[in-house]
């Protein structure tokens, strides 16, 4: 590699990181729909392409959540803003839903993660695009107790494991139309994404160990020196996005991202 192209992929590295932990703070979502694509986007300068690249991109997103989700957390919870009563109840099955996460990434091939991750992300477009869009319901629920709460965490586990994200949309979208503020709302949805990458982090390093032809620096399905890049950038810009949760038009913002989100789910739905 030339130092044109070092310096080119540490520079994209770095911006990575920064884009992540402002979404982190800002939307409580983890950063991994910046990372995931972004990654996919840069190892190609360290690494020819290999069928191994979506599940490194995916395992150092989780990696990275957990970095830039904590410093959210943490920058969330000097305004009280935490519900950790939520986080306790949701853990264990967040953590069993994830693990069935890991089992169905252990067997599926490189090109199924991109259309799932491409089409969940085109998913989550619509609650950006359209926010108030569930609003009917909003004053006529109550936060999933029982089979509802297991049943939601563990999907939300296992979906997020599969896209390496935080799982911060379905956390702010349930517990605002629950009557949660919107502010508790992304806090603690920082604390979901911090449940959620541990253990997923976890499970995709152990995975990804012996495996043939990952980019250098990987350890199983985690690659270091992105990792550390992203989460360095990460956790400097996590509290900013956190202050701008605080005082930006939410509306307009939600928005933007959206069609930021059309964008990436064209470019992986090419790219399989």
């Amino acid at each position: 590699m030339s130092f044109e192209e070092v310096s080119l992929f540490i520079l994209l590295l770095c911006a990575a990181g920064l884009i992540a932990g402002i979404t982190a703070g800002l939307f409580g979502n983890g950063g991994g729909f910046v990372v995931v694509p972004a990654l996919l986007a840069v190892f190609p300068f360290l690494h020819s392409a290999s069928d191994e690249m979506m599940r490194v991109a995916v395992g150092t997103s989780l990696a990275s959540i957990v970095v830039s989700s904590a410093r959210s957390v943490q920058a969330h919870h000097r305004r009280g803003a935490v519900d950790f009563k939520v986080l306790r109840d949701w853990s264990i099955w967040i953590v069993l839903g994830v693990g069935a996460g890991l089992y169905i990434a252990s067997f599926t091939d490189s090109k199924s993660l991109v259309h799932v991750f491409a089409a969940g992300v085109l998913l989550y477009s619509v609650y950006f695009l359209f926010p108030h869009l569930f609003d009917g319901l909003k004053g006529k629920l109550e936060m999933p107790t029982g089979f509802a709460r297991a049943g939601l965490a563990s999907f939300l586990g296992g979906f997020s494991s599969l896209l390496g994200i935080g799982g911060g949309t379905i956390t702010v979208m349930t517990m605002v139309l629950c009557n949660r503020p919107a502010h508790q709302a992304v806090a603690t949805a920082s604390g979901i994404g911090f449940l959620i990458g541990l253990p997923g982090a976890i499970g995709f390093l152990i995975m990804g160990l012996g495996a043939p032809d990952l980019p250098m620096g990987s350890i199983g399905y985690i690659n270091i020196p992105a990792l550390v890049a992203i989460s360095v950038f990460s956790i400097i810009s996590a509290p900013i996005g956190a202050r701008w949760a605080h005082s930006m038009n939410e509306l307009h913002l939600k928005r933007l991202f959206g069609v930021y989100l059309i964008v990436v789910s064209l470019a992986m739905f090419a790219k399989a």
